[in-house]
């Protein structure tokens, strides 16, 4: 059976479900008390909870699950009016999670120019060889398009295009959009590529330092600007750019709550988020359109003090409210390996020994998170490098030393390298550890931007994250859309097997790092609720619970594990409500 046809044929025989009394002889009067307002039954219910049970059948009433059990005991809780789906021995999990995702600012950018790897695939189903010639290609067309947009604004080139270092020239722009500026974001928001106008616009010369946190890249034997921003360089042109309105946040929103919904995702932490991103937030959700439970990350400017928490402070106290909790604030500590701004302990194998950048003192990170902890709020650190690992476990102990032990959860997000010596330190200090799930195996920006730069025996540490969950420390993932693809069932392949979901003939990295698919699983579920604060009421499919729901056209505990990474969701429901269904309008 196709999936469509087994869409057609589910959607079928609940639409005659609904149509008829479900159960003879009990009536709404008989039940007012119990009768729910929908039942899925003849499922396999992965529900999660403490002891990983299976289920038959849930029953839902005002948005939360008031029975999960089996076919039989389920039909007490059918009334007239109920709503029943027969999922036909499909696997439903609860409501997946996405714990460090910019889920506003990449719908956004999915609006503007896309060269992302993702579109490209969606385009031509596999990725061009010559990259540069079409991202070339893509920005002519975007501008051609749009003729009229003052700047060209795109994001989503991979830095391996470019070579080590990530050096892309700005001739290249000029020679199709010679008259506007120009400004193209990496993949990994890390870089810029820029043409001469926009360098033009922001004052950059040879004349111009670096900024404090950033690096312009220099044409080879000379000061004069290449054209490539790594770090906080971008921002001496971002910052020209026009802001976008609400209804372009709103709009960009929409794309994103949509293509979440389609991969069963129900909660998010948006990893970067400014007041105007919250009021984009706030006004969909008052449309009823923001069918997300979402954990905004405030973004802590590093080139400030600690006067900026009242402002924080304020912006907690107006927008947490409906399904947004502005609670958490977001350190931005280094940049990536790929341009050798990850903060590390042992100097890059490059010329001129770096070891990256942090972008803060350390004695103000520790200021900043003392200041931060005592005030109630969650901190979400980006660190990549060794270093930043470190001085991030520094930095909450620090806290903890100071304000005492609380249940403010913080988590370290991406870790994409931690001394050993580390690992055993966020059990101690009840640090959750937020891998990039999806990133764990090795893909060009491992095997050609980071391994030949770093000693052999570090590369060993790369994405412990099977040595964490060994050692007791929660662990959870996050997709960092739209630098990788938002689907979950890559970041759980990838976990699971370490090789590249896309290839599964490659040989895994560092096989020992793998986890199980239960783990696996309960990182995007259980745990990652857990870290946001919300396992009381998602998380696990469970009486009480909201009933956030992902239907799932196989059974990942009875396929291969290269099968993973093919899993379509079926449906999802986010509060009792259908969010999407596959083969519909909703899809």
């Amino acid at each position: 059976m196709t999936r469509r046809a087994g869409v057609k044929r589910l959607r079928q025989r609940w639409l005659g479900l609904l149509a008829v009394a479900v159960v003879s002889g009990c009536t709404e009067q008989q039940l007012p008390d119990r009768a729910a307002d929908l039942v899925l039954e003849n499922g396999r219910f992965y529900t999660v909870d403490a002891k990983r049970n299976w289920a038959q059948a849930v029953a839902v009433r005002d948005g939360r699950f008031v029975y999960v059990g089996n076919d039989e005991d389920v039909a007490a809780f059918k009334g007239p009016s109920t709503q029943v789906i027969d999922l036909e021995g499909r696997m439903a999990l609860p409501g997946l999670f996405d714990l460090h995702i910019h889920a506003l600012a990449s719908g956004i950018e999915k609006l503007q120019c896309d060269l992302t790897s993702e579109g490209m695939l969606a385009d031509y189903g596999k990725l061009p060889d010559d990259l540069q010639s079409e991202y070339l290609a893509r920005v002519r067309r975007c501008a051609a398009e749009r003729p009229d947009d003052e700047w060209v604004v795109g994001h989503g080139w991979v830095m391996d295009a470019f070579g080590p270092g990530a050096l892309a020239s700005r001739k290249l722009l000029d020679a199709i959009v010679p008259d506007r500026p120009a400004y193209l974001e990496s993949a990994d928001g890390h870089s810029a590529w820029v043409n001469s106008r926009a360098l033009e616009l922001a004052g950059i010369t040879a004349a111009t330092p670096d900024p404090a946190g950033g690096k312009i890249d220099r044409e080879p034997g000379s000061l004069e600007p290449l054209g490539s921003l790594q770090e906080h360089a971008t921002d001496l042109v971002e910052k020209l750019i026009p802001a976008p309105d609400l209804e372009t946040r709103m709009a960009g929103l929409r794309y994103a709550v949509h293509m979440l919904n389609a991969y069963g995702i129900t909660s998010i932490q948006d990893a970067k988020t400014y007041r105007n991103y919250l009021e984009g937030y706030r006004a969909l959700d008052e449309r009823g359109e923001l069918t997300l439970r979402v954990v905004a990350s405030n973004v802590w400017d590093t080139s400030r003090g600690l006067e900026q928490l009242a402002e924080i402070q304020a912006d907690r106290d107006e927008f947490t409210l409906g399904n947004l909790r502005a609670t958490t604030t977001k350190i931005w500590l280094d940049g990536v390996m790929e341009n050798y701004t990850a903060a590390m302990i042992d100097p890059y194998l490059v010329e001129g020994a770096s070891r990256g950048m942090l972008m803060m003192s350390e004695e103000d990170l520790d200021a900043a998170v003392k200041a931060l902890d005592e005030a109630g709020f969650q901190v979400h650190v980006h660190a990549i490098g060794d270093r930043a690992v470190r001085a991030s476990l520094d930095a909450f102990e620090a806290a903890l030393a100071a304000n005492g032990a609380n249940n403010n959860r913080h988590h370290i997000a991406h870790l994409e390298v931690i001394q050993p010596d580390d690992i055993p330190r966020f059990r101690q200090l009840g640090v959750a550890a937020n891998f990039t799930g999806y990133w764990a195996y090795a893909d060009p920006y491992i095997t050609d931007l980071t391994l030949p730069f770093i000693r052999p025996e570090l590369a060993r540490w790369l994405y412990p994250i099977g040595s964490l969950v060994r050692d007791g420390a929660i662990v959870v993932s996050g997709s960092d859309w739209a630098v990788s693809s938002a689907n979950p069932f890559l970041q759980i392949e990838t976990v699971v097997s370490r090789k590249d979901p896309l290839n599964s003939d490659d040989r895994a990295f560092i096989p020992e790092e793998r986890v199980s698919l239960p783990e696996a699983i309960a990182m995007l579920t259980i745990d990652a609720a857990w870290v946001n604060h919300s396992e009381a009421d998602t998380g696990s499919i469970e009486v009480g619970k909201y009933a956030d729901l992902a239907v799932l056209d196989r059974n990942l505990f009875d396929i291969e594990v290269e099968a993973i990474s093919d899993t379509q969701v079926m449906m999802t429901l986010f509060g009792g409500k259908l969010v999407f269904e596959a083969g519909t309008d909703r899809d």
